[in-house]
């Protein structure tokens, strides 16, 4: 794929794992935006992610170092670091070093996974991270639910593709017929691209029902955008199914894709994992998800689009609303 003349380092919350995969005590590498990471779980459960670097000598907080209460220690020289990467304690000497300090990353988790804040001028977070069930106002929350992950998610490493493409995926209703057979092309009923959180609103059928016309789809989707990272949707009319699509840059070619997939309880059962059908089901979702990714991982940006009418509004509708999250040297 081209790489595409878009920043691959935009502000915005960006999923870096599963909650479940950081236990209590547990030390994760990872490397997103250019940079090695770490993300620390302390002994009260709360979560930190900072540069991987120890600030001392540079040895690898991943590689050996482990936690301690609520801060991380460095293998090389015992160096303690707390949660917002700061010295606390050298082993050593009586005195930490305040002068020096891990970047670290404000951190959220919601809706089993973990979010990281990235700004490259550091600044603070500024909208939250939808939430796949409280954020369509119906009353639902995850007891709802059953679990996403780790039965029902999807994860590639490592794709040629920009979190933008996701996004206008969701404003090309003409994609639907043909990647997804859908028998009619969906209906726009709402996009607000205004504040660094969107909507986008549609009608769909996957199924052709006899007598149905694209006039009178009786269900459809609803999707909340937080900036280019994250999208959440609520399907109705259809199997009870929520979605969470994150797409996080790694460097400037390639980002992680996760996706998870919760599919409504059945009357009275509270149990842990999904049943068969509720499997069978998110992994059709997961298939189509699937479709999408094969696309865009060998997709090139094209800029100007050579739009139809119809798709004029909403493509250009969306293209304008994710400048804002570009850094301002690529936005002049």
């Amino acid at each position: 794929m081209p790489k595409p003349p878009l920043s691959m380092k935009p502000t915005g919350w960006f999923q870096v794992a599963w909650s479940a995969e950081i236990a209590v005590g547990a030390v994760h590498r990872m490397t997103y935006f250019g940079r090695e990471m770490v993300a620390w779980r302390a002994q009260s459960g709360e979560l930190a992610v900072m540069d991987a670097h120890c600030e001392h000598l540079g040895a690898h907080l991943g590689h050996g170092g482990h936690v301690e209460g609520d801060r991380i220690v460095c293998p090389f020289h015992g160096w303690e670091w707390n949660r917002d990467g700061r010295n606390v304690c050298i082993p050593y000497e009586k005195r930490p070093n305040p002068l020096r300090r891990i970047r670290s990353y404000p951190v959220t988790e919601r809706n089993e996974a973990v979010y990281i804040w990235h700004d490259i001028d550091g600044g603070a977070p500024y909208f939250d991270v939808p939430d796949v069930f409280g954020g369509f106002g119906d009353g639902s929350s995850a007891r709802d639910y059953y679990p996403g992950f780790p039965y029902s998610t999807l994860y590639r490493e490592r794709l040629q593709l920009h979190p933008q493409y996701v996004l206008e995926n969701g404003v090309d209703f003409a994609h639907f017929k043909y990647v997804h057979k859908t028998p009619f092309v969906p209906k726009f009923t709402r996009q607000e691209f205004e504040e660094p959180i969107s909507y986008v609103d549609f009608t769909i059928a996957f199924d052709e029902i006899p007598g149905m016309s694209a006039d009178d789809m009786a269900s459809g989707v609803q999707a909340i955008n937080g900036g280019l990272g994250v999208a959440v949707t609520k399907s109705w009319g259809m199997i009870d199914n929520r979605t969470v699509s994150a797409v996080t840059p790694v460097d400037d070619e390639t980002c992680d894709v996760r996706f998870t997939v919760f599919i409504g309880r059945q009357p009275g059962d509270q149990s842990d994992e999904p049943p068969r059908t509720a499997k069978a089901f998110s992994q059709a979702i997961i298939d189509q998800f699937l479709a999408d990714i094969h696309i865009w991982s060998h997709q090139r940006y094209s800029d100007p689009p050579a739009l139809v009418r119809a798709e004029y509004e909403g493509f250009i509708a969306l293209r304008r609303w994710a400048t804002q999250f570009y850094p301002e040297e690529i936005r002049a």
